[in-house]
Formats: C-alpha cells, structure tokens, sequence
C-alpha cells in the first residue's frame, strides 16, 4: 500500500539520513520514479524531504525535523517489550545492548503508546530457565562467545564435545546454521559431514573458530534445520510406559519435580473430585529413571509395568539396608 510506503520511507530517513533513491526504491522494491513520486506526495502533506543531486546527493529530510511515528500500534509496542524480556540476549551478552536500544525505542513511540509499553516491564516477566535444569555439566557456564563469532561470520568450527550417554569429549569439525535458545537450554545447530547435527552449548568443553567459511547444504536455513531435528528428538520411540497413582495434594509437586516424563493427566486432575487419588501416565527411558518417584515415599505409587516397580523395590531395599538394616554406623 502507498500509505505503509510513505511511512516506509519517512522512518527510513529519520534513521539513516540521507539515502540514495535508488537504494530506497530496492530496499521498497518499486522502481526510482515511484520513490521520486513519493517524496513528492510527502512534501506536499507537509513533510520538509528534499533531494540533492549529484555523486553525494540523495534524499533527506530537513535537518532537526522528526516524527513521533513509528508505525507501531499499542499492541506491536507491548509486544516488542515482551520479545525483550525473553532473557536470550543475556547468555548472549547483549543486556547493556538491549536496554539502550529499549530507551531510544521508547523515546521514538509515539506518546499515547508509552505507557502500554512501560506497563509491560512492570507486568510481565519471562523466566526461560527451567525450575531443576539438573546438575551442572563439567565445563561449567556456558560461553556463547566462539559459538556466536562462527555463527556471525559464518565460518567453521572445531569442537570438544561430549555426546549424551558418553563418557570423554571428541574433536569434530562443524558447519553452524545458528543458535536456539529452547526451555533454558542453548543448541549450537550444524552441519557436520554434511548432515545436520544439534549440540547442546554446555556439553562443549572448548570451541573454536576457524577460517574456513562454513559449507551448509543448498537451500538449508536454521529453521528448517532446527524444526527437522527438533522434530527427531520429539519422534523418538517413548520408552518404557508407566501408570502411577498420586495423592491429589502433591500432585502440583510431583508435576513440577517429574513433569518432563509425563504424558497423560486423568480429566480431572484440575476438578474438585472428592478421589484422594489420581492415576498419571508417564514414560522413562529406563525402569532406573523411575527412581526419582521414591522421593515421594507413599505419596506416588507405581503401578505397572512388573520391572518398574522391581526396580524401585530393589532401590527400597538398597536403601533401608543402608539406614535401616540394623548396622551400627558409629
């Protein structure tokens, strides 16, 4: 619409200067006569824009002239401060970045918007970290800063990376896409041998950049690339299925400590139904995963499979040897 590309064109001046029409007429796709035909149209409604010819010319607008218009409504205003709030850009080390960036923003919307977008901060907040991220991984914080640097400039990188289940970390050569943030958790997505690959940040012992360009296969883009694995490790076989009881006043409790493996709720898990208990589906790679439902003594019951609940009777037993078997521990 010619509207949006007036607009278009009068914010683009207001931040980089002067422009040459011709960058603006790609920039707009539409040929340099329309631009020309545009500036046109906003001088005559009263926007001081004027041209220069000449090797350094372009089109400008009076100096000092500024708008309040930023073509934001109120809700695209508390929308951008919702994005910011998502707290990736502080593993990123981009915090001082983005608050300056939230004040000029903030001076450059419109006045009626200004308190939608205040009230955001003071309303919102968006924690990205999982209540029990688990123990910490042996190389300690997560150093986004080679991973950042190969993505940026897109060159190749050279990793010491420790797969799930392994025990020492091997040297591989990589072709990055990007970075995902998902759950708290930072991936690395890449390409290597020409097949894509996902690396979780904190299992990288050491990165480094080099100088060869990156070799992405044709037409691959983060997305694409992020959704096809996303989508493998989502598609896994499930495991072992476990149905278990738990009592209703600690089932908010038990939902945050084994929410990850569970996989169906009864209807009425959020009602008031008088039942002191409710019958929970969940799925554990292996009967020893299904420990952790100990540490709610008789409050969580599992019923099926047999090897499961063999398995936790042996870590019973185990343990009431330890602390309970008799033995004098002093």
């Amino acid at each position: 619409m010619k509207s949006d590309r007036l607009l278009s064109i009068l914010l683009l001046l207001q931040t980089r200067g002067r422009v040459p029409a011709p960058e603006l007429a790609e920039r707009l796709d539409v040929s340099v006569r329309t631009i020309y035909r545009d500036v046109e149209a906003l001088s005559a409604s009263g926007v001081p824009v004027y041209t220069e010819r000449g090797r350094h010319g372009g089109i400008a607008l009076l100096h000092g002239y500024r708008t309040d218009v930023t073509g934001l409504t109120a809700d695209e205003s508390r929308a951008l401060f919702v994005v910011a709030a998502q707290g990736a850009h502080t593993a990123l080390g981009l915090d001082e970045a983005l608050a300056s960036a939230l004040l000029k923003v903030m001076a450059a919307l419109p006045a009626p918007h200004r308190p939608a977008a205040e009230l955001v901060n003071s309303r919102v907040l968006v924690d990205a970290t999982r209540w029990y991220p688990g123990p910490p991984r042996e190389g300690g914080p997560v150093d986004l800063g080679a991973l950042q640097d190969a993505v940026f400039t897109d060159r190749r990188l050279r990793l010491s990376y420790r797969h799930g289940g392994a025990t020492d970390h091997r040297t591989r050569t990589v072709d990055p896409y990007g970075l995902v943030a998902k759950a708290g958790v930072w991936y690395l997505v890449a390409d290597q041998d020409g097949d894509p690959r996902l690396f979780r940040a904190d299992r990288i012992r050491a990165a480094t950049v080099l100088d060869d360009p990156v070799e992405r296969r044709p037409g691959a883009a983060l997305a694409d690339t992020w959704d096809t694995l996303r989508r493998t490790v989502e598609d896994r076989p499930r495991g072992i299925e476990v149905t278990a009881r738990v009592r209703r006043s600690r089932l908010d409790l038990f939902l945050t400590l084994c929410g990850g493996a569970v996989r169906e709720l009864p209807p009425d898990s959020a009602g008031d139904s008088a039942g002191e208990w409710l019958t929970v589906k969940l799925t554990y790679r292996s009967p020893a995963e299904a420990r952790l439902t100990l540490a709610f003594a008789d409050d969580v019951e599992v019923l099926s499979p047999p090897e499961v609940r063999a398995e936790l009777a042996r870590a019973t037993h185990a343990l009431t040897t330890r602390y309970g078997g008799g033995t004098d521990a002093t």
